[in-house]
């Protein structure tokens, strides 16, 4: 018996044109082929990913800065900022990549799939409300979270975030509000600066922020001592109606962009962790967008154990 484990990915994507630059196509590309060579990809339920609204961008993003994203794909500028690249097709590309999020959730809520894996770019955790930032246009997770509430009437979302990189948008985006719980664990002090320990929250959302950062250099038994310890009592404590997971792989020992040194067997092991988690709080309902991740083999051989685990969690616990 397997997990109806649903995998959302559109070549669209591919369109996103921004090399030479870390994230690129190629990444995807790795992905799929991967996966597509793997024992368990006929398994896995296809998802069709539709575009996100602008208005449905916009419970998380200002619909100006949304419309400017727009118009600047059209005039075909080439930066956002120092490190965002974006080509003609990006903005598209960018509302296909939050709306996977979207097309997952109604099929999570509907009881079609029990989670699903978004291989999707360009990634999200960085962008801000007003601004692009660190190759993110649109905050797809967060869009997500805010979607699963104003449609699907959930009411608490934990979203954990295993970037190297400290999910700045994500954090601003929820910082003062309780109902959407953001923990992070990230190489600290790096890119992009945030994400210190005592950054909690404030107002209602004082409390519902918890940073975990990691020293350079760390490694497996690093990390799942902060998943174990901290991490999992705090999704315990919260009971969220659904888990999402920012899913950047770049925390890796091979990728180029950072010095953390985890193992591919590390994102496996926290999968399990987080989906036993989602089975005891929230009927295992558990949504996993991708980030970050740089080294093609790093990339792809994480995300095949990632989804092999999300399939076959019951029989490997």
């Amino acid at each position: 018996m397997v997990n109806k484990t649903g995998y959302a990915s559109d070549p669209f994507y591919l369109r996103h044109e921004t090399e030479p630059h870390p994230e690129n196509p190629g990444r995807l590309i790795a992905i799929q082929s991967r996966l597509e060579a793997s024992e368990f990809y006929n398994n896995l339920i296809p998802i069709q990913p539709r575009k996100a609204t602008p208005e449905e961008i916009a419970r998380v993003h200002d619909a100006g800065y949304v419309a400017s994203v727009e118009q600047n794909c059209i005039n075909e500028v080439r930066h956002l900022d120092a490190d965002t690249v974006i080509s003609h097709d990006s903005y598209n590309a960018a509302l296909l990549s939050a709306g996977a999020g979207l097309t997952a959730i109604d099929k999570i809520i509907d009881g079609s799939i029990d989670n699903a894996f978004c291989a999707v770019r360009p990634p999200g955790h960085h962008a801000e409300q007003d601004r692009a930032m660190g190759f993110c246009l649109f905050n797809n997770v967060a869009i997500a979270a805010r979607y699963a509430q104003k449609v699907k009437g959930l009411n608490k979302i934990f979203i954990f975030d295993w970037d190297v990189h400290h999910g700045n948008g994500t954090q601003h985006s929820f910082y003062s509000d309780s109902s959407i719980y953001y923990c992070s664990t990230h190489q600290y002090p790096f890119y992009p600066g945030t994400g210190a320990e005592g950054e909690t929250g404030t107002g209602d959302g004082l409390g519902t922020t918890l940073n975990l950062p990691m020293d350079a250099y760390s490694e497996d038994e690093d990390y799942l001592s902060a998943v174990e310890n901290k991490l999992i009592p705090e999704i315990q404590r919260y009971k969220p109606d659904l888990i999402i997971i920012s899913a950047g792989f770049d925390a890796h020992q091979n990728d180029p962009l950072a010095q953390i040194q985890l193992t591919t067997d590390c994102f496996g092991e926290m999968t399990k962790l987080l989906m036993g988690v989602a089975r005891d709080v929230c009927g295992g309902r558990l949504l996993s967008m991708l980030e970050g991740g740089y080294d093609y083999d790093a990339l792809s051989d994480s995300v095949r154990l990632h989804m092999q685990n999300l399939l076959t969690f019951d029989q490997v616990i």
